[in-house]
């Protein structure tokens, strides 16, 4: 069997893995543009790794302008099985304290379909289950990797994505804090629905920064608060990762690799052949 490969994904900060051993990096073109960046391979306690900036090198990427098709289709070219999803994000909850970091099981998409969110279409289409949008294994060891870490972790949550990139207003953060979410962002979707539509694994490990603009006894959220926060995350971001890469040395045993088993609704025949080249990483093992 081919050895496990993980993928990490890094947000705001996290722009490299430390510790890769067997660096290489790899320039890909899919059918849907290039991905935000170079990805980055090696191993990481003897786990193959594929790393790749969300935002590019530098962040030159707006939230809305990452080109999610491309970094999911070229994670999937490359074998990854599963996607480790670190983000910043705000708190929307007391407990949730500026340092802590939150693994959720749910997300909320207020992108308002702004951002290409399938790669159904051209002659295809597909439904996939996405009620729980988070692989549950991959999950349960980010939370223990946190512990291990030394995190002040929580377990589960909601996770509201808004399109950005401007934070909040104070109305919209009180609006947001009434549906009892637990954290805000602005990248993690479409990321995971496309993570599922390519049957990989996908958990994210969310880095509290702030208290976004709701909190009467903290100051309103700045990037200079941000930044602060952030710098002091990336560090534990890493060990995380390094704590989870030594539990996932096996291949999953979940169902998130057949979760298009079912989804496809087109008669394989009359699929466009040009549509079959350009998703046959994704859908091509249900086409035979």
């Amino acid at each position: 069997m081919a050895q496990p490969v993980i993928g990490v994904i890094g947000g705001s900060g996290l722009y490299e893995i430390e510790g890769l051993t067997n660096v290489e990096e790899i320039s890909l073109e899919t059918p849907f543009g290039a991905p935000s960046d170079a990805y980055i391979t090696g191993e990481l306690r003897g786990v193959k790794m594929v790393f790749l900036p969300r935002h590019g090198r530098g962040h030159r990427l707006l939230p809305s302008e990452v080109p999610y098709r491309a970094n999911i289709y070229g994670m999937k070219q490359l074998g990854v099985q599963r996607i480790i999803s670190v983000s910043a994000v705000g708190s929307m909850k007391e407990e949730i304290v500026p340092g802590h970091i939150v693994i959720p099981d749910q997300f909320f998409d207020r992108t308002a379909g702004k951002r290409p969110h399938t790669f159904f279409g051209q002659g295809v289409v597909g439904h996939v289950q996405f009620a729980d949008p988070v692989c549950s294994d991959l999950a349960k060891v980010l939370v223990q990797a946190a512990r291990e870490a030394g995190a002040q972790v929580h377990e589960g949550g909601t996770y509201i994505c808004i399109e950005g990139p401007n934070f909040s207003t104070r109305a919209e953060s009180q609006i947001y804090r009434s549906w009892g979410v637990d954290v805000i962002g602005m990248t993690n979707v479409p990321e995971a629905r496309l993570a599922r539509e390519a049957e990989i694994c996908y958990s994210t490990v969310a880095l509290a920064t702030d208290y976004d603009c709701w909190h009467q006894d903290h100051d309103d959220v700045s990037v200079e608060a941000v930044i602060a926060i952030i710098h002091q995350n990336v560090a534990m971001a890493r060990r995380i990762i390094e704590q989870a890469a030594a539990k996932l040395g096996q291949a999953p045993s979940c169902d998130c690799g057949s979760a298009l088993e079912f989804a496809i609704m087109t008669d394989a025949s009359l699929i466009p052949e040009e549509t079959k080249d350009n998703l046959k990483p994704i859908i091509g093992k249900y086409l035979k």
